[in-house]
């Protein structure tokens, strides 16, 4: 059974961890402008370098790090004086992290990456990881078998991206028993060789955002770690297991939007990157002042260095600057930040574990016998196994398994997917209390927003079927009456009807508007235009009352002249006189304006359907409405 050996156990298995500073290195870019730009920086000896004063010019202030390279150092000279210290640590079980932080142009990519002709720090140390990993196996010592994996992760835009497989998901960082930070479902890559670490690398390295800017052709638009993951096992009792980890950061730098000429997507890259180092200040601020709580959850990249900053890794930061004076403050901030960085203490200590060996049972079904049992003699089997291996097992637990086992098969296997449904289930109401405390929060407040709106919904509803039943009501008592009017004075005088006509539904019984023909008239009605209201309604298959339908019979004569009168105005009518017409606003009044200055004159009443925004619907609805008015009048 695997164990993890505390850092405090009684038994002195491991040493109490001892404090180790973060180290910082600044590196100074060489100066690379053509103009007349003067420089701001320079160095004073292999620790310490000098700026100028920005508040007296007369003025320079110092400061001192653990190494200061210059514009003359090579590749090699900064590997082999801050990184490869550290590298051994992961031998024995422990973490450690190099990252290399400044503002964008000042050579982060090329100090951790680097080219064929000079290597950077990334294939230096896997390298020489390689390497070590090879020359440690002493057959005169403990015999031990060592094995390597490599992930690749960029956090773009608060989203952690996996680039040895790219996928468009975010990667959640978790944190286990242990309070080790991992990266749930990243990909990882075993690595014998520096050939299988290229062969990873180089095209994850081409999938990680990057963009052309003002003052960098190639200007990272993300942050990019490398882990590398080195688990060293023992092969003899009592099979300890040593798992140390190795973060190679390379930070996207802080840009000024001003001389980077950002905008867009660019724009919104810069305001990420800057925001993410902001709270990586914050974190350092945080640790130095001895704060109860350091705000590591607020970004993915805090997160992530964790373990870097104030947590249990040996921690390696390059400062990298430039030399220009356009570059002052950029170089400036960095150089206040690296201060404060070296006055953090982590706590290194070994990740170790230790193996006891399985002990097999004298008697035992093979395995395959057990997968092809009956599910019910299989329960009853591995319940039986387990108390005997257990004989410290409480009483009540086994004369809960006697009764399982005494149970029919049927009932045994039954149980046995509703033990699994409920484990299923209660997975799934699990997920929220395992997201972050910002995202739960956010979930909820997005939930009480929902059904606030749904309320608000239903209120809005209920207040319209009101209104509409009230609508209702009075239409059918003024229907009603003018019924009565209608039939009370058809005989003496003629109906006419009202400019604009509604139609609305009622429960039983409807009122048509029909224009009756002249033909069809006596003495008493031969008015032009004359209109009698008529009740009917009209019955569906199902026995239902439908909705009233209007039947225009108009004398031909009158019916061509209210077209040609109607069409005429669409042809030639102004904003305002087409305003005038049944159903035409202001906006359907400029439309068929701009219409007809496009495509010409209406040839008929119809084309208007042809225009955006009106049917053929509102097209007859219009014509019947137009045609009723003329006749009226």
């Amino acid at each position: 059974m695997a164990k993890r050996v505390s850092i405090m156990d009684s038994h002195g298995v491991n040493k109490k961890p001892s404090p180790s500073r973060v180290r910082v290195a600044v590196r100074l870019r060489p100066y690379m402008e053509k103009g007349e730009d003067k420089v701001c920086v320079r160095g004073l000896d292999s620790q310490s370098l000098e700026i100028v004063n920005w508040r007296n010019q007369l003025e320079t202030m110092q400061y001192q790090f653990d190494a200061f390279y210059g514009d003359k150092a090579t590749q090699r000279e900064i590997y082999t004086g801050s990184v490869y210290p550290i590298l051994p640590h992961l031998l024995v079980g422990q973490n450690a992290s190099v990252f290399a932080y400044g503002p964008t142009g000042a050579g982060k990519t090329h100090t951790m990456l680097g080219n064929p002709n000079q290597p950077g720090v990334i294939p230096r140390a896997v390298r020489d990881l390689l390497q070590m990993t090879r020359t440690n196996d002493n057959p005169d010592e403990e015999q031990w078998s060592y094995s390597i994996t490599m992930s690749y992760v960029e956090i773009y835009q608060e989203k952690v991206m996996d680039l040895l497989e790219p996928k468009n998901k975010d990667l959640p960082i978790r944190e286990d028993k242990d309070h080790n930070i991992l990266i749930s479902g990243v990909t990882q890559k075993t690595i014998t060789t520096f050939s299988d670490f290229d062969e990873h690398f180089i095209p994850a390295s081409q999938n990680r955002t990057v963009a052309c800017t003002k003052l960098n052709d190639r200007s990272s638009r993300s942050h990019a770690v490398l882990l590398i993951k080195v688990q060293k096992n023992q092969q003899v009792p009592p099979f300890r297991q040593l798992t140390g980890k190795l973060y190679l950061i390379d930070l996207a730098g802080s840009e000024d939007n001003r001389r980077t000429g950002n905008q867009g997507i660019r724009l919104k890259e810069s305001g990420a990157i800057n925001s993410s180092l902001f709270t990586l200040s914050k974190v350092v601020d945080a640790l130095n002042q001895g704060l109860p709580r350091i705000p590591y959850r607020d970004s993915k990249l805090t997160r992530l260095l964790q373990d870097s900053l104030g947590g249990s890794a040996h921690s390696v930061m390059i400062t990298n600057i430039a030399p220009e004076q356009k570059y002052y403050f950029d170089t400036l901030t960095a150089l206040n930040f690296a201060a404060k960085s070296k006055q953090i203490i982590n706590k290194p200590f070994s990740q170790e574990t230790t193996q006891a060996p399985a002990v097999q049972p004298t008697m035992k079904r093979p395995r395959d016998d057990l997968e092809n049992s009956a599910p019910s003699q299989h329960f009853k089997k591995t319940k039986t196994e387990s108390t005997e291996e257990s004989p410290n097992m409480s009483k009540d637990t086994k004369k809960k398994n006697l009764q399982l086992s005494s149970l029919d098969p049927a009932v045994v296997e039954r149980l046995l997917k509703l033990d699994k449904i409920l484990t299923e289930r209660g997975k799934m109401e699990m997920q929220l209390l395992n997201t972050p405390k910002r995202e739960r929060m956010a979930l909820l407040k997005k939930l009480e927003e929902s059904q606030l709106e749904i309320e608000r919904l239903k209120e809005k509803q209920k207040e319209l079927e009101e209104k509409s039943l009230a609508a209702e009501a009075h239409f059918e008592r003024s229907s009603n009456s003018d019924f009565e009017l209608s039939n009370s004075s058809v005989s003496e005088s003629t109906f006419r009807a009202p400019l604009r006509t509604r139609a609305t539904s009622t429960a039983k019984t409807k009122k048509v508007l029909r224009v009756l023909p002249l033909q069809g008239l006596n003495q008493n009605t031969k008015e032009e235009g004359i209109i009698v209201v008529e009740k009917k309604t009209r019955k569906t298959h199902a026995g239902r009352e439908n909705e009233p339908g209007w039947e225009l019979n108009v004398r031909t004569d009158l019916l061509q002249n209210g077209r040609e009168k109607i069409l005429n105005l669409l042809n030639n009518g102004s904003i305002k006189e087409l305003k005038s017409l049944q159903k035409i606003g202001d906006k359907k009044a400029k439309l068929i304006v701009g219409w007809r200055e496009v495509n010409g004159p209406f040839k008929n009443v119809e084309d208007l359907g042809s225009m955006e925004g009106i049917s053929a619907k509102l097209v007859a609805s219009f014509l019947k409405a137009n045609i009723l008015s003329i006749v009226a009048s």
